[in-house]
């Protein structure tokens, strides 16, 4: 291990917590839509969740710690090709947060979710499953959304299985642990720049105010 390698903080607790908060909430919501576990009506309470959720990491990605903001780790194409050359070398430069192939996947799973929480928002089964705005919109609208939930789905179950690919992948190939640092802030590496962090008191604010706001929508929609 390289003697100048130290365990130095990468991930803020706001953005841990939105992890793992995410994860439990998309297998609560899959299990409720496929398998029955608790009713639809848990389902709608699991998707406002979500959709907090997605709404505060967006405003954080702007005005979070260094390492969550957009700014840090959204790269542009060329920025992302290096990084796939480098890979392949046995010179590849370590990442301290999201590499820019990361980066991406990252907005891509945010996107997908958001979308499957606004669509599921005027969703409906045809038979006694609406979302709380289906009555506020055309039948065609309800069909395109209803549409674009289910194969929202899908597309986000693949995201899911790459994500978790690439985690193994660098694991196995770079003995590169992306979990233990998700969890704990920390991880070992070349000391970096002093790297700026956000108040978790900011972040909770925000948060409850994200909540707020979603919470008044969906009930008005009721």
């Amino acid at each position: 291990m390289n003697t100048e390698e130290k365990c130095v903080r990468v991930w803020d607790l706001p953005t841990r917590l939105f992890h793992w908060a995410l994860v439990v909430l998309i297998a609560l919501q899959f299990a409720t839509a496929e398998f029955g576990f608790l009713s639809m009506q848990w389902h709608y309470r699991f998707g406002w969740a979500t959709l907090a959720l997605i709404v505060f990491r967006v405003l954080w990605g702007f005005a979070g710690s260094q390492t969550s903001r957009f700014a840090d780790f959204v790269r542009g194409p060329r920025a992302v090709a290096d990084y796939v050359r480098a890979t392949f070398s046995a010179t590849a430069p370590a990442r301290i947060g999201h590499n820019p192939l990361g980066g991406w996947s990252v907005v891509a799973m945010l996107a997908c979710v958001l979308v499957q929480a606004l669509s599921g928002l005027f969703a409906s089964d045809g038979i006694d499953e609406d979302g709380p705005f289906v009555d506020a919109v055309s039948n065609a609208t309800v069909k395109l959304a209803t549409k674009v939930h289910h194969l929202g789905e899908s597309v986000l179950l693949v995201l899911i299985v790459l994500h978790i690919v690439a985690v193994l992948l660098h694991r196995l190939l770079k003995h590169d642990d992306l979990v233990t640092p998700m969890i704990t802030g920390r991880k070992r590496a070349d000391a970096p720049a002093p790297m700026r962090f956000a108040s978790n008191g900011w972040a909770l604010a925000l948060f409850v105010v994200v909540a707020a706001l979603v919470l008044a929508l969906t009930t008005q929609g009721q």
